[in-house]
């Protein structure tokens, strides 16, 4: 060891290590379609033999071997990916995989519909305060009456564009709304490149980049910089029709159970503020 920055990066490849004999040990040869030859009591290795987990994915003896054995080697998404579905890893499993080797969570794919009533149900509760929730697109998942009657109505918008960057930069009456608009529109695309950044293969981020590039100057400009950067808690201003200028604090928080989710609280900075919104939403 050189240095103190080294400790964190071999405790990851040990922790790593670890869990790898772990998932191998629990494994018979049968579970993975594997013969097993000889009489299964006399097997030395516990569980499959490294050589056996190398063959089913892909890889190398000597390199499967020094990752178990926590030496300084990358591994890639592909591979990872290939361990864990020779191991039979569950999603969990999966994630937890991944982590250790350095790389983002895997897309579980679990259909939003499913869980669409429980995350309703989650912007709901959080009334007065503006509050949606959207995916690793930042197309909007579900959102409360509070966001559509003070900010923008996103049922309003076509399906293939209700997505938070869409209305930010091509919204007239959004954009009328804001106070200070560019600055929040800069935020907005900074957090959407760094996202686009970790999926850059991504079908979805690829259309909503061409045809926003189409459609918005500021969007094609301000993208051509390659602007990143993560979210930072602040405060906007908008101008509502009905009951004036409102002053909100932002927060980003994302479900323990979907991280691909964003949730997007926007709580009024006063008293004052909040009176405002609650006489708003008890009106007709």
């Amino acid at each position: 060891m050189r240095d103190g920055q080294e400790n964190p990066q071999a405790a990851r490849r040990a922790e790593l290590a670890a869990f790898l004999r772990a998932q191998r040990a629990r494994l018979r040869p049968a579970d993975v379609g594997l013969r097993e030859y000889g009489d299964p009591g006399l097997r030395r290795t516990p569980g499959l033999r490294r050589e056996e987990v190398a063959e089913l994915s892909g890889v190398g003896v000597t390199w499967y071997t020094w990752l178990e054995q926590g030496r300084d080697i990358s591994a890639s998404a592909q591979v990872v990916d290939a361990l864990a579905r020779a191991m039979l890893l569950d999603p969990d499993q999966h994630r937890h995989l991944r982590g250790l080797a350095g790389l983002t969570a895997p897309v579980l794919g679990t259909p939003v519909d499913k869980v669409l009533p429980r995350l309703q149900q989650l912007v709901d509760a959080v009334a007065p305060n503006i509050a949606s929730i959207y995916d690793v697109h930042f197309d909007f998942v579900v959102w409360n009456p509070s966001y559509a009657r003070l900010r923008h109505d996103p049922g309003m918008l076509p399906v293939d564009r209700r997505n938070l960057l869409w209305m930010m930069f091509t919204d007239a009456e959004n954009r009328a709304r804001m106070i200070r608009w560019e600055p929040a529109a800069r935020a907005v695309l900074s957090q959407f490149r760094a996202a686009v950044g970790q999926r850059p293969d991504d079908p979805r981020f690829a259309v909503i980049v061409a045809e926003l590039s189409e459609a918005s100057p500021e969007f094609r400009e301000w993208w051509a910089d390659y602007p990143v950067r993560y979210f930072r808690p602040a405060t906007i201003e908008i101008d509502h029709p009905e009951i004036g200028r409102l002053g909100l604090e932002m927060f980003q928080l994302h479900p323990v159970e979907d991280p691909d989710l964003l949730m997007v609280l926007q709580v009024p900075a006063s008293k004052e503020y909040l009176q405002r919104v609650t006489s708003l939403l008890d009106g007709p």
